[in-house]
C-alpha cells in the first residue's frame, strides 16, 4: 500500500531572503574595511608617539580586521559562496594567528625592559570610540551570518567583536597613565593575543557556525563546531 508523501517544510531562508542576507553581509564587510582602515591609520600613527604595545597591537588589529573582512567580501562577490566558505575561514584563522604571535613577541619584549609606554591621550579616545561602534557592527554581522548560515561570516564577526574587546583592554592604559604601571600595557595586549589565538583556533576548524544547507544535506542536525544558537535543529521525526 502506497502512504501518500507528505509536504516537505523547507529549512533556512528562501532563496531570495538568502539574497538579501547576502548583500547585507557584502555592505558590513565594506563598513568593517572602512572603518578599521582608518583605525588603524591613527592607532599606529599614535604608537610611533607612544610606544605603546597594545596601541600598535590595537592598529595592526584593525589591518589584520581588514583582511579577514576583505576575505569574506571576496566570498560574497561570487555567485555561489559556499564554495568559498573554507578557503575564507582560512583566511581569517591566519589573521588571528598572525596578531596573537606579533602582540606576544612585542610584550614579551616590552616585560623584559625594551620598551615602556608613554601615556597616549588619542589611544584613549581611539578605544573609546571603537567600544561604541563596533559591539553593533558585530552584533548585526553575526545574527546576519548566523541566518545566512556563514560561518565566515560569523568568525569575521568574531573578529569584530575581538576589536571591542581590544578597546576595553586599551583603555587600561588610562591605568598607566594614573598610576604609573608601565607593566599594565604589556599585559594587556597579552590579553589581546590570548583571545585571537582562541579566535583563530575556532575559525581554523571551522566552529563559527553551522551551515543549514550542511543540515538539509545530511539530513541531519550539524554537531560539530556549532556555535550557540546557530545549529540548524532537525525536525521530529
Amino acid at each position: 500500500m502506497n502512504l501518500p508523501l507528505l509536504p516537505v517544510t523547507p529549512v533556512g531562508p528562501s532563496p531570495q531572503r538568502r539574497a538579501t542576507l547576502a548583500r547585507r553581509v557584502r555592505l558590513l564587510v565594506a563598513a568593517t574595511i572602512a572603518y578599521n582602515t582608518v583605525e588603524a591609520v591613527v592607532a599606529i600613527t599614535a604608537d610611533t608617539l607612544a610606544s605603546s604595545t597594545a596601541l600598535i597591537g590595537f592598529g595592526l588589529d584593525s589591518v589584520i580586521e581588514v583582511s579577514s573582512a576583505a576575505a569574506v567580501a571576496w566570498q560574497f562577490s561570487g555567485t555561489d559562496h559556499e564554495k568559498r566558505e573554507r578557503t575564507a575561514l582560512r583566511i581569517i584563522a591566519v589573521s588571528f594567528f598572525a596578531l596573537a604571535a606579533y602582540v606576544t613577541v612585542e610584550s614579551v619584549r616590552a616585560l623584559l625592559g625594551a620598551e615602556r609606554a608613554d601615556h597616549s591621550t588619542i589611544g584613549l579616545v581611539l578605544a573609546a570610540v571603537s567600544l561604541a561602534v563596533m559591539p553593533a557592527l558585530s552584533a548585526l554581522q553575526r545574527r546576519t551570518g548566523r541566518e545566512l548560515g556563514s560561518a565566515s561570516a560569523v568568525a569575521d564577526s568574531r573578529q569584530t567583536l575581538l576589536c571591542t574587546y581590544l578597546s576595553a583592554v586599551l583603555l587600561g592604559l588610562a591605568v598607566n597613565a594614573l598610576f604609573g604601571w608601565w607593566w599594565a600595557d604589556p599585559v594587556a595586549a597579552l590579553v589581546i593575543a590570548a583571545v585571537a589565538l582562541k579566535e583563530g583556533r575556532e575559525a581554523w576548524r571551522g566552529d563559527a557556525c553551522c551551515a543549514p544547507t550542511a543540515a538539509l544535506a545530511t539530513g541531519a542536525a550539524a554537531t560539530d563546531g556549532c556555535a550557540d544558537g546557530c545549529c540548524i535543529q532537525e525536525p521530529p521525526r
